[in-house]
């Protein structure tokens, strides 16, 4: 058996915990620079409210029904998601982290109640942490992820629903939109519904060689697995990424080369704590920036440059210099770029390392001295309470009029009970 736990509007439901005055009232969570609405209450959906709505066209709604908005507290969210997460690996025997709001657990050899089981890790997670959590248990993933869903649409459910039986499995998919089941894209959802396939049950009744030949082997893995046979592997070791990728649409145009530069260094820096953090080097990095494309009127210009490293490294210092490096490369006057970003790429691990011949070994020991100390320092304080010159005061420009306080991150920020 697998379990799938997912927290319910997760950025929406974090904002609640130190706010429990929002319980019952409409919450939505923006994008970067405030741009449109990424998470929203169940409250807020009702109201209308879609996914990727931006701001400016719900603002009468907002204002018509008091809804609580919140600029993207990621510090927050990611610091309870892993709350959330440590209550899971308390429960499992191993969990597989799928996303900052969902994780499989895999509870093959446990002989356990486990309509009982899903529902008490729910409230567990309730009581620990404050965020509802769905946990949906099932013989394979995809329906697992399936059964957490119906814990959202029937609260009787009390957040854990055990889908096994065959007649009760039937049941489900007999109404589940094929567009909801996991691992069908929008391309396939397309060529379903063309052929009259619009449920998870007219997936599953297809026959297997017509599946293979128009999905190939992901579509027909999820048709075996809507049969309830495990296709999909449990992923609990998370392989480091290839590349690393920071980025972000600005407040306002920057035409000041200083102050772009300023912003690369701090998307570069966070991309390298990243890289240190999967213990890993990079062989090359690339700064970009580019114009507001929506702006037709005004000219236009996109600007890359690419800085390579024979002997792959991770340090601190080394790469926020070359972006900023690269930054005055790219950078042409008269132009108001509106995003710009950095790109570490060709990644291995760091342990593979081998150096060059001629290389200051002195110069890479205080090198890697600095680097620790502000993996150190940061771990300890938060993430940028000590930077380098270049990076200003740590600030991106964006828009984040209703952020809220780090509640869990930032001593300042601390709630104060009276």
């Amino acid at each position: 058996m697998f379990a799938l736990a997912d927290c319910n509007n997760f950025f929406a439901s974090c904002e609640r915990v130190f706010r429990p005055e929002l319980n019952g009232r409409p919450v939505i969570v923006l994008s970067s620079n405030d741009g449109c609405a990424v998470a929203r209450s169940n409250e807020a959906k009702a109201l209308g409210i879609k996914m990727g709505d931006p701001f400016f066209k719900i603002r009468d709604i907002v204002e018509k029904n008091r809804v609580a908005v919140f600029s993207s507290n990621f510090a927050l969210y990611g610091d309870m998601s892993k709350r959330v997460q440590t209550v899971l690996r308390e429960a499992a025997p191993s969990i597989e982290v799928y996303s900052i709001d969902e994780a499989f657990l895999d509870l093959r050899g446990m002989d356990v109640d486990f309509d009982a089981f899903a529902k008490n890790l729910s409230s567990r997670c309730r009581r620990l942490t404050a965020i509802p959590v769905s946990v949906g248990v099932a013989p394979t993933k995809t329906l697992a992820k399936i059964a957490s869903k119906l814990c959202k649409q029937y609260p009787r459910l009390r957040g854990g629903c055990y889908m096994h039986k065959d007649a009760d499995i039937e049941k489900v998919l007999r109404t589940f939109p094929v567009a909801d089941v996991w691992g069908i894209g929008r391309r396939s959802v397309k060529k379903l519904e063309s052929m009259g396939i619009r449920t998870a049950w007219d997936y599953r009744s297809m026959h297997e060689n017509a599946v293979r030949r128009l999905f190939a082997l992901p579509g027909w893995r999820t048709w075996q697995e809507l049969h309830g046979v495990p296709c999909i592997e449990f992923e609990d070791v998370v392989d480091a990424k290839q590349t690393i990728c920071v980025s972000r649409s600005f407040s306002s145009e920057i035409t000041d080369l200083p102050e772009l530069c300023q912003q690369v260094a701090n998307f570069a820096a966070s991309a390298v704590s990243k890289l240190r953090a999967q213990h890993s080097v990079c062989l090359e990095m690339a700064a970009f920036a580019f114009t507001n494309r929506f702006k037709t009127a005004a000219p236009q210009t996109f600007g890359s440059h690419l800085v390579v490293f024979p002997d792959g490294t991770d340090d601190h210092r080394a790469l926020v210099s070359a972006a900023v490096a690269a930054t005055r490369e790219l950078y042409r006057s008269g132009y108001g770029y509106k995003k710009a970003g950095v790109v570490i790429t060709k990644l291995t691990a760091a342990s593979d390392r081998v150096g060059s011949l001629f290389a200051d070994r002195e110069a890479e020991a205080r090198e890697a001295r600095l680097s620790e100390a502000l993996d150190a320092l940061n771990a300890t304080y938060g993430r940028g309470v000590v930077r380098f010159g270049v990076q200003g005061d740590g600030r991106v420009k964006s828009s984040h009029e209703h952020s809220s306080p780090h509640y869990t991150t930032r001593w300042e920020d601390l709630p104060i009970v009276k």
